[in-house]
């Protein structure tokens, strides 16, 4: 089942009564309106964004949240998010996942890595084919990357990737402190790397234990490394927010709920189709499968399949869609300026 994500932008009280989050809104109450209360199963929520100075949280709610695996961001005076609260104790052998994840041997890392990569740069090929520009070259160094990627395909890939994907009168260049649209951008990718932070503990892995990101300084090492080829799916949204034309220099309140659906995005896997939330947990226990040595590849979504015979790489084709002919429930069991972001 897809969890909700709750975003608040105003003056709240969150509280818990009888298992469900009971949410107060003064302005609301203020004005004499009868929804200035509502109630939510705990339940039926993934994730909790509180984005305002005058929210207040008790306790006991925080406690109910992460119990159920919620994650919970909080931003800062700038509406940036600042923080990641996720629950100490996420699956039933946590601790055997454990050995296996810290135990894993210098050459699967380096497999998972290039299994990453190469699904990371096809996705990103994938939306350069959407938009009708050449992408033979991001096909053909997908293929070619190496265990552990000595060769920085990522890197050729990423600069290519950026230089064409937005509108040339643009002038984009990728930076974490850059203009707009990377306002968009690291928003976007802030609530993603949350979703995977959460789908990663859930899966009873070691989120600050990445496969190839070893900043000493992050604690989500593993959630950058399995969030890269889920990136793509935040650029489509932020793409399609420019090409309808909106304002994209200020992370107004209707652009951030477009970001915050990244977690409701249907993603396409070789099994089928999942919303983007129940897919990462999808990955992450492929993830830690492979650890145990019980599968010897992870599970990542595919925008489209290069390998189609028909396929056109410089040809645009509205028609041509990589979800699987039926769908199904997946069922629960970098550039470098993006790899810290601001939490």
């Amino acid at each position: 089942m897809i969890k909700r994500t709750l975003y608040f932008s105003n003056p709240a009280y969150l509280n818990l009564r009888d298992q469900q989050l009971q949410i107060d809104l003064p302005n609301l109450k203020a004005l004499g309106k009868e929804d200035a209360k509502k109630h939510i199963p705990i339940e039926d929520i993934g994730i909790v964004i509180l984005d305002h100075q005058q929210i207040t949280i008790t306790h006991a709610c925080m406690a109910a949240l992460l119990a159920n695996n919620v994650a919970l961001i909080t931003c800062n005076h700038t509406h940036h998010p600042v923080g990641l609260l996720l629950p100490i104790d996420g699956h039933h052998t946590q601790s055997e996942r454990y050995k296996y994840q810290i135990e894993a041997s210098q050459p699967l890392k380096k497999q998972l890595w290039q299994q990453t990569i190469q699904a990371k740069i096809l996705n990103q090929a994938a939306v350069l084919f959407e938009r009708g520009i050449p992408c033979e070259n991001m096909v053909h160094w997908a293929k070619s990357v190496k265990s552990g990627d000595p060769d920085n395909y990522e890197g050729r890939a990423a600069a290519y990737y950026w230089k064409n994907v937005f509108p040339k009168k643009l002038d984009f260049f990728r930076g974490r402190e850059g203009d707009p649209p990377n306002n968009l951008l690291n928003y976007g990718y802030a609530i993603l790397r949350a979703i995977v932070a959460r789908g990663i503990v859930s899966s009873g892995l070691i989120p600050t234990l990445g496969i190839h990101h070893k900043n000493k300084y992050n604690a989500y090492c593993l959630a950058d490394d399995v969030m890269e080829p889920y990136r793509p799916f935040v650029d489509k949204i932020v793409l399609k927010i420019i090409d309808d034309g909106e304002n994209f220099l200020d992370l107004s309140t209707p652009i951030k709920s477009k970001l915050l659906g990244i977690a409701s995005v249907d993603v396409s896997f070789e099994r089928g189709t999942s919303p983007l939330m129940v897919g990462v947990q999808y990955t992450t226990a492929s993830l830690a499968k492979c650890y145990e040595g019980g599968m010897r590849k992870i599970n990542y979504p595919i925008i489209k399949d290069f390998d189609a015979k028909k396929v056109k790489l410089y040809q645009r084709n509205e028609n041509m869609s990589l979800a699987a002919e039926e769908e199904i429930k997946l069922i629960r069991p970098t550039d470098e300026d993006d790899r810290s972001l601001p939490f």
